[in-house]
């Protein structure tokens, strides 16, 4: 009985601590586009950006950049084939002339011909500076699931875990004490 309770132990402690850390990591991961110290620079002004999102963007990507009929922008989603989602030249140019993918498509300039390269580059700030925010922004549906699942599943091998380790106990007890009324 101790080889497999040994093994238990052996097996169950790290997997917690293993699972525990790497969902620390997924949560404590640095944002894209920013370095080491946090310092990509900023290609327009974050507050003007914060207002022309509202006037022009807040409708199909949420007021909180959650996402919505548009893509999530905090934590901005990853795109196939592009390295770095965060890059000013990147959101410049996605903001500027539109983007078509996953059956979605964004008008060039969210539909707003008169927004001036200036404004791009401020909204383009403003989204930057937002996925540099601890935390993000909300989190999507699917990814909340995901985070839930892993917690969940964390607690019933835990539970699982103890509810061994007494019943092992109980056993050992029911033992002696059967054992002591025979003499």
């Amino acid at each position: 009985m101790r080889v497999s309770r040994g093994l238990l132990l052996a097996v169950g402690i790290p997997a917690f601590f293993i699972l525990t850390a790497l969902s620390t990591l997924a949560d404590t991961s640095p944002s894209p586009g920013s370095t080491a110290s946090g310092a990509t620079t900023l290609p327009g002004d974050p507050q003007k950006g914060a207002t022309l999102y509202a006037q022009n963007c807040a409708t199909c990507h949420g007021a909180s950049l959650e996402g919505g009929i548009g893509a999530v922008l905090n934590p901005i989603e990853k795109l196939p084939g592009v390295a770095n989602p965060l890059d000013p030249a990147f959101l410049i140019g996605v903001i500027t002339n539109g983007r078509s993918d996953n059956g979605r498509t964004m008008p060039a300039k969210g539909g707003n011909n008169s927004l001036t390269d200036q404004d791009v580059k401020d909204l383009a700030a403003y989204i930057i500076q937002q996925n540099r925010n601890p935390g993000g922004g909300a989190l999507s549906p699917g990814e909340l699931a995901k985070r839930t699942i892993l917690w969940v599943s964390i607690a019933i091998i835990a539970m699982g875990f103890i509810t061994y380790l007494l019943a092992t106990y109980n056993m050992r007890w029911i033992a002696r004490r059967a054992a002591a009324r025979r003499k």
